[in-house]
């Protein structure tokens, strides 16, 4: 990092210890190098937005309290990640409430097996939790699993296997939180990251699938692929993750299977930030929380604050020197239990 990122860095860093005394103000990147996306929302958007078109439901449970969301291109050339909010993705049927959809997906190769992923997983996801139900008890690992596979088979489609395009050649990591009344549910399927803040500590919810991870690599050269340290390591020296929607060119040694984290949901669970690695590469988990932890703290409208403390996650890691695209979900929590819960109805 060079003196005058390293400097930006550190003033933004003072800015927190502060903010509750600051008057309220936009936020403005300090890099005109950023370009951002209108994809900037709340849980006050419209039930037309792009990524809120789910059919309104009439909950009467509240998963989350409300969610501010950025997407930026930030250094790239091209705009390679995707990002999907569904409030009510599943409406309240019974005692066990709704739930509300959040995801991330950081593609490559090109934008077209994150961009597909945004428009699908989340109904395909909808429909094996709405036949799950109905033969019995929710299986999270089972529903989340047949959902990642089923979206990975739907990426190639009609192309054929031979065909060395779309989702033979390209493909998009999937970090997927679902916020239940009563728990937190995480399917990860690459090295986009979701952090839970509980009682001020920043607790993992998922693990990044990286090719020198030891069981990852284990698993790799097993099924006969090598990782090879080809400017970091890599699978086959080509692909920095290792397990990724698409990329079907790459398998076995690159996987869809996500991995499965279900939290009960405590009085103590404060937020949860879900991004992309072009904010992970540069910011740490404790660092991420304590610094919406500070920011929403000291604001009165929660919706605003969410949406502006993810705008000051991105801002922080473009002034760490992050290279990537940037995209950052704050998912702001509250007791679902409560009588006070307002409606999250759109």
């Amino acid at each position: 990092m060079d003196s005058t990122a390293e400097a930006k860095s550190k003033k933004i860093e003072r800015r927190y210890d502060t903010l509750g005394k600051k008057r309220k103000r936009s936020i403005r990147f300090a890099s005109s190098e950023v370009a951002v996306l209108p994809s900037m929302e709340d849980s006050s958007s419209s039930s037309s937005s792009p990524t809120n078109n789910a059919p309104k439901q009439n909950c009467t449970a509240v998963a989350s309290a409300s969610y501010g969301l950025i997407s930026v291109i930030g250094r790239r050339r091209v705009m390679e990640d995707a990002v999907r909010v569904v409030p009510g993705f599943v409406p309240v049927e019974d005692e066990s409430g709704g739930y509300d959809f959040f995801a991330v997906y950081d593609g490559h190769g090109g934008s077209m097996v994150a961009n597909t992923c945004r428009e699908k997983l989340h109904m395909l996801l909808a429909e094996e939790m709405k036949e799950a139900k109905a033969a019995g008890p929710l299986d999270w690992h089972q529903v989340m699993c047949s959902c990642f596979m089923k979206m990975d088979q739907e990426i190639v489609g009609d192309e054929g296997n031979d065909d060395m395009s779309g989702g033979n050649t390209m493909g998009s990591t999937a970090t997927v939180v679902v916020v239940g009344k009563e728990e937190i549910v995480v399917g990860n399927c690459g090295d986009s990251r979701a952090v839970l803040c509980r009682g001020g500590e920043a607790l993992p919810l998922s693990r990044d699938h990286k090719p020198d991870r030891e069981d990852e690599k284990e698993r790799i050269e097993a099924a006969g692929g090598r990782v090879i340290d080809w400017n970091g390591n890599r699978v086959l020296g080509v692909l920095a993750t290792s397990r990724s929607i698409g990329d079907h060119y790459m398998k076995p040694f690159v996987i869809a299977q996500p991995e499965i984290q279900v939290s009960r949901r405590t009085d103590s669970d404060e937020f949860v930030v879900v991004a992309s690695d072009g904010l992970w590469d540069v910011v740490s988990n404790s660092f991420a929380c304590q610094l919406v932890r500070n920011y929403l703290s000291g604001k009165t409208d929660m919706t605003t604050s969410a949406e502006a403390a993810a705008t000051l996650l991105a801002e922080l890691a473009m002034a760490r020197g992050s290279k990537d695209n940037i995209t950052v979900i704050v998912i702001q929590l509250i007791n679902a239990a409560s009588p006070s819960t307002p409606s999250t109805s759109t």
